[in-house]
């Protein structure tokens, strides 16, 4: 059982988890609500030269540069071409602003901790162990908790950060 940090107590009602469902391709997930900052439709990306490949590009989020990435692209899925239920999640990760584009978002949904379970092997091994936080158990289906601090690597969070740093600078002197 994880231990609840000061900033997770929030997120926690008794012991539940408020999570944010989205899908990917076929398949569902939940992020803790206390790390999005706020959903978006689709907009324009400007694209980057030369950016790794789960770097989708930028947006101004009201005059806030924001790096998106492509989380299908970073867990190695299946995702559906773009279309009105294409969502950007915009998150804290650490110190970094930035969004993750998903397919859709279904709802916002509590479940109490007691409902998640580890990752079986099989989902660990598929999607990557560092970030997926556990499984959640629903009367209906189950949900893949993902842990968004821990998507992108040092190295990579590191990339993203000097990414937008650089285009906010290129925004300041335009």
């Amino acid at each position: 059982m994880a231990q609840v940090q000061p900033q997770d107590a929030k997120a926690k009602s008794g012991d539940e988890l408020q999570l944010v469902v989205f899908n990917i391709g076929t398949e569902e997930f939940g992020v803790e609500i206390m790390n999005v900052q706020e959903i978006i439709r689709m907009t324009n990306i400007t694209k980057i030269p030369q950016a790794s490949g789960y770097v989708k590009g930028i947006i101004n989020l009201r005059g806030r540069i924001i790096v998106v990435i492509n989380l299908n692209v970073i867990m190695g899925m299946e995702s559906k071409e773009n279309n009105e239920n294409t969502r950007i999640i915009v998150a804290d990760i650490g110190e970094t602003v930035m969004g993750f584009i998903v397919d859709s978002v279904s709802e916002v949904i509590r479940l109490p901790e007691s409902s998640v379970e580890p990752a079986p092997a099989v989902i660990a091994n598929k999607i990557g162990t560092e970030y997926v936080r556990g499984v959640g158990k629903m009367e209906d289906r189950l949900l893949i908790l993902l842990d968004l601090d821990k998507i992108l690597g040092a190295n990579e969070l590191r990339n993203v950060n000097k990414i937008a740093t650089e285009a906010e600078a290129a925004a300041v002197t335009v």
